[in-house]
C-alpha cells in the first residue's frame, strides 16, 4: 500500500485507464483477425503489435492501481470494431485522442498529489499512446 492515500478521483482515473485499455486491446485484436483486401494486409500486424501494447498497459496500471490500494475494472469501455478499415481506422485515432487527453490529465493528478510514480508510469504510457496515435493517422493517408 502507498505511504500517501490517493484520492478517489485518481483512483477513478486508473480504473478509467484500465477499461480502456482493455476496450483498445480487444478491438485492435479483432480488427487484426477481421481485416479484409488489400490494405487490410498492409495494416494486420499493426493492429496486432498495438493490441498487445494496450494490454501491457492494463496490466500495468493495474498493478499500479492495486498498490495503491484500488481494485481493478475488469470491464471494457464499449468496443467498436468497424465493417472497413477506413471505419476501424477512424475510431482508432479518436480512441487514442481520448487516451492521450485522459493520460495527461491523470499525470497531472497524480502530480498534484505528490505520487510521481503514476506520473511516471503514465508519461511511458503517453508517449506510447502518442505513437499509436501517428500509426493510425498516417494509415489513413491516400498517398
Amino acid at each position: 500500500m502507498a505511504s500517501k492515500k490517493p484520492s478517489a478521483e485518481l483512483l477513478d482515473l486508473l480504473n478509467q485507464a484500465i477499461a480502456r485499455e482493455i476496450q483498445v486491446s480487444v478491438q485492435y485484436m479483432w480488427q487484426h483477425v477481421l481485416w479484409k483486401g488489400v490494405k487490410g494486409f498492409a495494416v494486420k500486424d499493426a493492429f496486432k503489435q498495438i493490441a498487445i501494447e494496450e494490454m501491457k498497459h492494463a496490466e500495468a496500471i493495474a498493478e499500479r492501481l492495486n498498490y495503491l490500494g484500488g481494485i481493478p475494472t475488469t470491464k471494457p469501455t464499449p468496443i467498436f470494431i468497424g465493417k472497413t478499415l477506413k471505419e476501424m481506422l477512424v475510431t482508432d485515432v479518436k480512441d487514442e485522442e481520448t487516451a492521450i487527453t485522459m493520460y495527461k490529465k491523470i499525470i497531472e493528478v497524480a502530480r498534484n498529489q505528490g505520487d510521481e510514480t503514476t506520473a511516471f508510469l503514465f508519461e511511458g504510457i503517453l508517449s506510447s499512446e502518442e505513437d499509436h496515435h501517428d500509426t493510425f493517422t498516417t494509415l489513413l493517408e491516400e498517398d
